[in-house]
């Protein structure tokens, strides 16, 4: 019964901050923006050169899609802390972790997931093949869930300081690192004919590493944050 009363909460929480977000549409496009702008930007700057581009097409792409994902963490939670909606989750029968695990994926759904479908479209730019192409959704599906899980961490240490989207960058960002190096290795990997399946399997790790500790961190972060 427990169970499906904590599914039930996770669902609600998902639903909630979805409906949230499309009455702030403007927030919420925004990070999406962000990435298209500073992806488009490299090929006019650098030139119609198709091998300097193809080169650089990986790390571009995870960097702006890793950028992008951070201008949305500040309203991970801070919209409830302002309006007490925070406290009442901390205080109702549902597991508290269970209702972080709703917010980060209806955070991944928001900012994550137009970015998986995006990308392979943006990436035409760099004239990046098929296979370069289908590798590159494949590891920021994998990839941008842990942006949103450690986020959340960053998102609640920093809640309710002054300055805390600086604070939020300066914590994520070194953890963003190993997300950054195998995400941008795999798409490497195939355009140097190797197989990306190593550089997968270690984001799929990190995945699973993730979601294990960081619903557990927020929580108790956010515990300490309303004390």
């Amino acid at each position: 019964m427990s169970d499906i009363f904590g599914l039930s909460a996770l669902s609600g929480v998902i639903r909630r901050d979805l409906r949230l977000a499309m009455r702030r549409k403007a927030d919420a496009l925004t990070p999406l923006f962000f990435f298209v702008i500073v992806v488009s930007l490299f090929p006019l700057g650098i030139g119609p050169e198709r091998d300097t581009l193809r080169q650089i097409a990986p790390g571009v792409l995870w960097v702006a899609a890793l950028l992008a994902g951070m201008l949305s963490l500040n309203r991970l939670f801070e919209q409830d802390y302002a309006d007490g909606t925070l406290e009442q989750l901390v205080l109702s029968p549902a597991p508290l972790g269970m209702l972080v695990i709703g917010k980060v994926i209806a955070h991944w759904l928001l900012s994550g997931l137009p970015l998986v479908l995006l990308a392979p479209l943006l990436a035409l730019q760099f004239d990046l093949p098929t296979s370069s192409l289908s590798v590159l959704a494949i590891s920021l599906a994998i990839g941008t869930p842990v942006l949103s899980l450690i986020g959340a961490i960053g998102a609640s240490l920093t809640l309710g300081l002054r300055g805390g989207g600086v604070l939020v960058a300066l914590l994520v960002l070194p953890l963003y690192v190993p997300v950054l190096i195998f995400g941008a290795g795999s798409v490497d990997a195939v355009a140097a004919g190797l197989g990306a399946v190593s550089h997968l399997s270690l984001l799929a790790a990190v995945l699973v590493l993730a979601g294990f500790f960081a619903p557990w961190a927020t929580t108790v972060a956010l515990r300490i944050a309303l004390e």
